[in-house]
């Protein structure tokens, strides 16, 4: 493949139409109808959705199926809508070999219906859609997504990519009046263009409103903060609260202020618990201010408040807010974070996003079920169902759909017991077109895939070719079940399993004249926003009470770790044989599949070597004999070896593959750039442990 200068992914997630080939030697089934450049597509409304929906379907014709619906006969595709005031706008068609007909229950409805045989159109590689009249209904009320292109990034055919990819809303952090993590921007504006495209927004709140609840003034505090927010934005469909940016003086004497929890009056750390990160006993009289101030403003705006931050607490003081909290305010729950994993005589719970978490966490299902029982109508589930986690933090997606189809297996059986419809599927990571967006729509429409493997098959056929489709589905298993080897904690979340094998090897041994701490800084770029606290350079476990401590775990996790390695290294040679029988349209995807694959071994291959190489740095400095530290010493050097040739195995992936090593806040963290970084920084430790041996030696 030719090499990608920095960004070249937004051109290839931007034409998604182009994913789409038409094979030239299928012809129509008895039971189906072909488009040719014959028929006529028409809009009996004048709403601009449904023109939209006219001019997207003739865009689609034309630049995938390379047919212009142009023709003045009788034949014709007709778009009507209703007016059904419906948060999960349906659709239903009608196909003659004369007539199609599509009717959503309302304009966006009618969009969405578009985009549906788009995809029939698409799995079939040809303009035949199935005769007969059906119908398409999403269960969700609300799928949102964070800008897969930057942070706050929505340039107008980010929008268009992102309605095809099945959301229904985007999520844009706010931090003021037209203020986002990108400065000034016209949200307002912006707003408005995201209803072009039968989008929602949802402001993320990253506004303080520092006042207790029952402070005097506080009602024009609030309406200060929240309501002008909704008076200048009344278009807004709703605000994302959580704790960890929305604190207050509580005076609930089991929390104190985050930053005297971390460095007290004296300089001592507090044994209190944050505000924000515990469900204090006022939090709910707080949320209710908030909820009032919006809802003078824009009555209609929904206000969520997740979670997120408590969910590692016991039941019940959970249990109580969730009883206290105001019925004007959805619920948000993560899915897999905190989820108990008790192995090899070990506690290794969750500490963050993960696809490990097939089935949901304790904190998720618990949750759930008390709001339910608490009569809280509107649940919405952090789901990160657009294919992205920690687990792999700088990659456009994780290659593992069958644990995808399972967890969306799960959530839609959560969807229809407990009402669970509104997923949050991406945080500030983003998305990126993969088979995710595809199992996604099928999973939460009325017709469900009846076996996630030959919906999988289906999928591999359009993008990747006849030929490879069956490897391309026996990688996909490998690699899925390879993640069962994998639980992530805050140390590898938050070192290498981020930034990949850019993530620094550092030697302890601290060589200095000028007794300063031994400090590496990672290099984020200028386009990086606040990412400073997002990679800890220096490895070492972050430990937690709920979790068994890192001497204990890194023997198990290593060994886990091996037999990840040597399952993804079977998917990447078994996709490398397909490539030869790839055909010539299909070979650039999986070209690119089998990067993301590479780039995902070379970053478990970093993983594993930082475990090594910290308990060795740690033999070394607990050792007290010569000998014994020239050992310490030569494995350490062999580790280095081995971590320099993987970060020369990357390097080519990063070029031929600009999406590889970005994340939307932290941007370049593992392009070339940085692993070049790495390499130096690598030598710099290689002459410190030179050094140090010879000072073992005098």
């Amino acid at each position: 493949m030719k090499k990608e200068q920095k960004y070249d992914f937004r051109t290839r997630m931007h034409e998604h139409h182009l994913k789409f080939c038409r094979r030239s030697d299928l012809s129509p089934g008895a039971e189906e109808v072909e488009i040719t450049s014959q028929w006529q597509i028409l809009f009996t409304g004048s709403h601009f959705l449904e023109e939209r929906a006219a001019f997207d379907l003739k865009r689609f014709l034309s630049s995938a199926m390379g047919v212009s619906p142009e023709g003045q006969g009788g034949r014709k595709i007709i778009l009507s809508s209703g007016d059904a005031a419906d948060a999960r706008p349906g659709c239903s068609f009608r196909v003659t070999s004369d007539t199609i007909e599509i009717r959503g229950v309302n304009p966006r409805g009618t969009l969405y219906g578009v985009i549906h045989l788009e995809d029939i159109m698409g799995f079939r590689e040809a303009p035949f859609l199935p005769s007969g009249s059906f119908e398409y209904t999403p269960l969700t009320r609300m799928r949102s997504t964070h800008s897969g292109s930057g942070l706050d990034d929505f340039s107008d055919p980010q929008l268009d990519a992102i309605l095809h990819a099945g959301f229904t809303a985007i999520d844009l952090f706010v931090s003021g009046i037209d203020e986002t993590t990108q400065g000034h921007t016209d949200i307002a504006g912006l707003i408005d263009r995201a209803e072009q495209y039968g989008l929602d927004v949802v402001l993320y709140n990253y506004q303080s409103c520092y006042v207790h609840p029952d402070d005097e003034g506080a009602e024009k505090a609030f309406d200060r903060v929240f309501g002008e927010l909704f008076r200048r934005y009344p278009k807004a469909a709703a605000i994302h609260l959580c704790g960890e940016s929305l604190e207050f003086p509580s005076k609930d004497a089991t929390t104190i202020k985050k930053s005297e929890v971390e460095i007290g009056s004296e300089g001592l750390q507090s044994t209190l618990q944050p505000t924000g990160y515990y469900p204090n006993s006022d939090y709910p009289a707080y949320l209710a201010k908030v909820s009032e101030a919006i809802h003078k403003a824009a009555p209609g705006a929904e206000v969520i408040f997740n979670t997120y931050n408590w969910g590692w607490a016991p039941l019940a003081p959970r249990k109580k807010f969730l009883e206290e909290m105001p019925k004007s305010v959805s619920l948000q729950v993560t899915y897999d974070i905190f989820k108990k994993n008790d192995s090899h005589g070990l506690k290794r719970p969750l500490m963050d996003y993960s696809i490990f978490a097939v089935e949901p966490g304790e904190y998720f299902d618990s949750e759930v079920k008390a709001a339910a029982a608490a009569g809280i109508k509107n649940i919405r589930v952090t789901s990160n169902l657009a294919g992205t986690t920690w687990d792999f933090g700088c990659v456009p997606y994780a290659p593992v759909p069958f644990r995808w189809a399972k967890r969306m297996e799960i959530l839609r059986e959560y969807l229809l017991k407990y009402d669970v419809n509104s997923f949050y599927d991406s945080h500030h990571f983003g998305w990126f077109p993969n088979v995710c967006n595809d199992l996604a729509k099928a999973y939460f429409s009325d017709t469900p895939p009846a076996d996630a493997a030959e919906f999988l098959r289906r999928a591999a056929v359009r993008d990747y070719g006849e030929n490879a489709a069956d490897t391309v589905v026996e990688v996909w298993k490998i690699w899925s079940d390879a993640m069962d080897h994998y639980v992530g904690s805050n140390e590898d979340q938050y070192g290498p399993w981020r930034v990949g094998p850019a993530y620094p090897f550092v030697f302890h041994a601290a060589i200095t004249r000028t007794m300063d701490d031994k400090i590496v800084k990672f290099p984020f770029t200028e386009k990086a926003y606040k990412s400073e606290c997002m990679v800890k350079p220096m490895y070492t476990p972050f430990e937690n009470d709920a979790q068994s401590p890192g001497p204990l775990r890194f023997k198990v996790e290593s060994a886990e770790l091996e037999k990840m390695e040597k399952m993804w290294q079977k998917g990447v040679s078994l996709l490398e044989t397909a490539l030869p029988r790839a055909d010539a349209a299909k070979e650039e995807p999986l070209r690119f599949l089998l990067g993301i694959g590479r780039f995902c071994l070379n970053s478990i291959r970093t993983t594993l070597g930082i475990k090594r190489w910290r308990m060795a740095n740690l033999r070394l400095q607990c050792c007290c004999e010569r000998e014994r530290m020239e050992r310490y010493l030569d494995e350490l050097t062999e580790i280095l070896e081995n971590e320099r040739q993987n970060v020369l195995e990357t390097l080519p992936l990063v070029e031929e593959d600009s999406r590889l090593g970005w994340e939307p806040r932290m941007d370049y963290v593992c392009d070339a750039p940085h692993l070049n970084w790495k390499l130096r920084q690598l030598a710099i430790a290689e002459a410190e442990i030179n050094a140090y041996r010879a000072m073992v030696r005098l």
